[in-house]
């Protein structure tokens, strides 16, 4: 999807997440060009920064909000949280539920991974790519924010490519923590195998 130069902050309001915490703004924009309700948390004074710390987080309702164990996605989101309350940063939050596909699709994808198949095939088995993400609103918003020199806080190696090749530059990845239990080992397992994430998995 082509970037958005009309990308503009709409909104920017300050949220109080946490009373001992750094403070924190939510901006929305207009302009973005998948029409998405994407939002920006703004910890602190990352505009202050050389090379602020950012979190690209894609929804996960199942796990950020109800604390699944399919995934590390909410584990993924809180750790970030943390980090940004004490040194600051910018989380975008980004609407874009089971990588792409919807929570229903993705729920439905879960139902064919219990059939043993992995996540990955589970998506093609719906008529989906591997991931249908795209990271074209999180560049706008990023450029809309004035942010051009970053650190990135991610396992996946894909998000930093996709900034790079639009002129956000990227000095530093910063992998989140490993966040593995029984149910989601054979999922992180699939990151690692299909998509390169960096991730380290203890072997049996």
């Amino acid at each position: 999807m082509p970037a958005s130069p009309s990308a503009k902050i709409r909104a920017n309001v300050p949220i109080p997440l946490s009373e001992k915490a750094i403070a924190t703004r939510f901006v929305s924009f207009s302009g973005l060009n998948d029409d998405k309700e994407h939002i920006a948390i703004i910890y602190g004074s990352p505009e202050q920064q050389e090379a602020p710390l950012i979190r690209i987080h894609s929804e996960c309702l199942t796990g950020d909000v109800f604390g699944s164990q399919r995934c590390d996605c909410g584990e993924q989101l809180h750790e970030a949280q943390r980090i940004m309350s004490a040194e600051g940063g910018v989380l975008l939050y980004l609407r874009q539920e089971g990588r792409g596909i919807g929570l229903y699709n993705k729920l439905d994808a879960y139902a064919l991974q219990d059939t043993g198949v992995d996540t990955y095939t589970a998506n093609e088995m719906l008529g989906f790519a591997h991931d249908q993400r795209d990271f074209t609103p999180a560049i706008d918003m990023l450029k809309a924010l004035g942010l051009k020199r970053i650190r990135l806080l991610s396992n996946n190696p894909h998000k930093a490519d996709d900034l790079v090749k639009a002129g956000i530059e990227v000095t530093e990845r910063v992998q989140t923590g490993v966040y593995v239990n029984q149910y989601n080992a054979e999922y992180l397992k699939a990151k690692v195998d299909q998509q390169d994430h960096s991730i380290t998995l203890k072997q049996n």
